[in-house]
């Protein structure tokens, strides 16, 4: 087999490429300097003929790695998809002539840039490989789903109708959790205008005769072991206990009712006409619709629903979230008295009123008006539970005036706590103060016992991370990554993953039912899942060198990373979601992939020509993540937002990849200065790699500590948080970085 290195550069003219760049010069600097085998020039590379041309030489055997220099590599990804060899890309277009002003001044320094991003590319592409699965891949294509109510019930048979098996769990003896406890629910289809049937026998009858799914009832996890394609779940029937493999995970657990007992203003036991909407639908079930009555007996004139009990506050107790369902839950539950008696005074005190059925919402709200429900925007202060009547006092927010009336009956709407288990959090890195904190608004938010739903067999806890200030939801963020969670392969759905209701957490179910098909496949051939879906690449590690120190088995976000019996780092391929965070935190630089290494950007950074002082053009290094970061300058250079023309930008595949190597690599090279652009960390998280600008920050602290030992001023490294929609902010951050240059000076260790 034919070993040598053949590197076919390919130049694209189009978009103005040819217009603003010298392209004879870069040719040269790729054969000269970059030393590859040969170049080729075409006007229109991602079309048809240019693609061919790549295409023609691949299977020619005249190139087996290939630069592409044109767009960034967000783009044309298709055109440019050639999976038989090794391909990089030089961005000269959004990362030159697009972000650069298009002047007879400007001309000589856009064409230094694209000259940097040749020089670039050619040292890259020397140092990727083509990856290949590890082959330790399993293919298992049954699923697990924990917990059956109605969205644990439509994610089985969504799974179930596409030919998947599926293994039903249900810890209680009976299926369809907190819906098959409803009279009846919010319509979901129009006119919108009154309650319908729940719908969850039929679904019940349908997940029993289904011969893909396999039910076990009164059932728990016991313990889950292993990884995506090849998870082994030990079940817990009554004390019999028995072991499954499955693929892939939806955990379905749904959310328990917030117990408003110690809201004292509210006098819930103080009285048995006083119920929660869950007190209610049991009412309505048991009477068979027909008219309920207070608990001794007496026909109900009047009916108050006060809205956001224990909820929607900070106060100690409370939930601080909308719940999502209640509001809802309260129309159709006025409805429902209406429809038994229309002269039922019927009365809904709120502050806000979000009825959430999709489209239909604001219809089913009407309806309610229309059939006489009224509705009052307040505050209550107290119900008074002492006479034969309850007396409810609420501030009328719209006349600003304290008002008070008597009711028969009095309908607490309180929220969802979710069964999400130990927030795996709190066993992770954090500090034992705010351990403390967390775990103490946890205490003040929960009122049930946590157990452990899943009991995973992972190093970094039993259950699913926590969103930060999520109140124990395993929510991910809504936009950047829906479904995702800490633990790969493994997606919640449901009340469990943030506030919902009925309608919307059957949606939920059917996109985690697809999510967890998804890694299947991806498991079963050896490929990431999100957001590097399809690639090959899994961490190299090399015994030689290694300290043991433990690093990357702590900062994995994902668990994909244990101490093995040698005390060496032990790899789970299929947990892990290629972000490189283990090679960033690796201090000896033994972790690498085929195709993402310390030298693919090492090798980038110790290749472009720095100017010597005399020449008074300073350098700058952007490393930027791929998923934010770089797509926000790209952004802004389809906006024609300039920035620097000093900057050189890399993306990288997460911040938390990041080698303090590459920082200090490029200082000593002769960098002025270094900006690093990671996503959002806190409540809004937007990190796809969950801590990657949390990482870096804590690393680059270290690297302050070196720049002040070197007599370097750490103003010359900023790391820099940056959400995907910063077009405006990300480019500005690298001007900045080029006023505070010219401010303190060139790095006086140039040369």
């Amino acid at each position: 087999m034919n070993s040598e290195v053949k590197i076919g550069t390919f130049l694209c003219k189009g978009c103005g490429l040819g217009d603003r760049l010298d392209m004879d010069q870069l040719e040269l600097i790729a054969t000269r300097e970059g030393k590859v085998t040969y170049v080729k020039q075409h006007d229109y590379l991602c079309g048809d003929e240019g693609v061919a041309l790549i295409q023609n030489d691949i299977d020619s055997g005249e190139c087996n790695k290939i630069i592409v220099a044109a767009c960034s590599k967000r783009v044309k990804t298709q055109a440019f998809n050639f999976p038989e060899v090794s391909v990089a890309r030089a961005n000269l277009r959004e990362g030159v002539i697009w972000s650069q002003p298009d002047t007879e001044e400007a001309a000589e320094l856009t064409q230094e840039m694209a000259a940097d991003y040749i020089r670039m590319a050619s040292a890259e592409i020397k140092f990727i490989q083509l990856p290949s699965a590890s082959g330790e891949q399993e293919v298992n294509k049954n699923i697990l789903v924990v917990g059956a109510g109605i969205t644990g019930l439509t994610a089985a048979l969504e799974a179930a109708n596409t030919g998947y098996k599926v293994v039903l769990v249900e810890k209680e003896a009976t299926l369809g959790g907190m819906t098959a406890k409803l009279y009846n629910r919010i319509p979901t289809k129009s006119p919108y205008q009154q309650p319908e049937d729940t719908g969850i026998e039929s679904m019940i009858e349908k997940v029993n005769s289904s011969d893909n799914i396999t039910v076990y009832t009164n059932t728990t996890i016991a313990k889950t072991e292993g990884a995506p394609g090849r998870f082994n779940i030990t079940l817990d029937n009554d004390g019999t206990p028995e072991t499954v493999s499955i693929g892939a995970i939806v955990q379905a657990s749904g959310f328990t009712l917030h117990d408003p007992s110690h809201l004292e203003q509210f006098s819930y036991t103080g009285s048995d006409n006083i119920m929660t909407q869950a007190d209610l639908e049991q009412h309505f079930t048991a009477n068979a619709g027909a008219q309920v009555k207070t608990k001794d007996g007496k026909e109900i004139k009047r009916v108050t629903f006060i809205q956001c009990v224990g909820q929607r506050s900070e106060e100690e107790g409370h939930l601080s979230y909308c719940s999502g369902y209640c509001c809802g839950t309260s129309v159709k539950q006025a409805i429902n008295f209406k429809q038994q008696n229309p002269d039922i005074d019927t009365k809904v005190i709120y502050t806000h009123l979000r009825v959430s059925t999709g489209v239909g919402g604001e219809d089913f709200y009407r309806s309610g008006q229309d059939q006489g429900v009224v509705f009052l925007k307040g505050t209550v202060s107290n119900v008074d539970a002492s006479g034969d009547k309850l007396t409810v006092s609420y501030k009328d927010i719209i006349l600003e005036e304290d008002l008070s009336f008597e009711s028969d009956l009095v309908i607490l709407a309180t929220g969802m706590v979710p069964n999400s288990g130990v927030d795996a959090n709190l066993t992770e890195m954090e500090g034992e103060e705010e351990k403390s904190e967390e775990e103490g608004a946890e205490e003040n938010d929960l009122s049930i016992p946590v157990k452990s739903i899943l009991n995973l067999d992972y190093r970094q806890g039993t259950d699913l991370p926590h969103l930060i200030n999520g109140k124990g939801f395993n929510d991910s963020h809504f936009i950047c990554f829906p479904y995702e969670t800490a633990r790969t392969g493994i997606y919640t759905a449901g009340p469990v993953r943030r506030p919902m209701d009925i309608h919307q957490a059957s949606e939920d179910a059917t996109g985690a039912a697809l999510k967890a098909i998804q890694v299947v496949e991806n498991a079963g051939k050896g490929r990431a899942a999100h957001p590097r879906s399809g690639d090959l690449s899994f961490p190299k590690f090399q015994n030689e060198g290694c300290t043991q120190c433990g690093r990357c088995t702590i900062e994995c976000p994902f668990g994909a990373i244990d101490i093995g019996e040698d005390k060496y780092p032990k790899f789970n391929e299929s947990r892990c979601r290629r972000c490189g965070t283990c090679m960033g935190a690796c201090p000896v630089r033994v972790i690498s992939f085929e195709n993402y290494s310390i030298d693919t950007v090492g090798q980038q950074i110790k290749n472009i020509d720095i100017p010597d002082e005399f020449d008074e053009k300073p350098r700058i290094l952007c490393l930027a993540c791929e998923n934010d970061a770089y797509p926000a300058l790209d952004m802004a250079a389809h906006n024609r937002i300039t920035h620097s023309a000093y900057v050189r930008i890399i993306p990288v595949r997460c911040l938390g990849s990041v080698s303090a190597s590459w920082v200090s690599d490029a200082l000593n090279t002769g960098f002025d200065g270094i900006v690093l652009m990671g996503c959002k960390t806190g409540d809004d998280y937007q990190c796809h790699f969950i801590k990657g600008s949390t990482l870096a920050k804590e690393r680059m602290s270290k690297v302050a500590d070196t720049l002040e030992t070197m007599s370097l001023e750490p103003v010359r490294v900023s790391t820099y948080e940056v959400a995907i929609t910063d077009i405006q902010r990300a480019p500005q951050l690298i001007n900045d970085m080029a006023d505070t240059i010219e401010e303190i000076g060139l790095n006086p260790f140039k040369f």
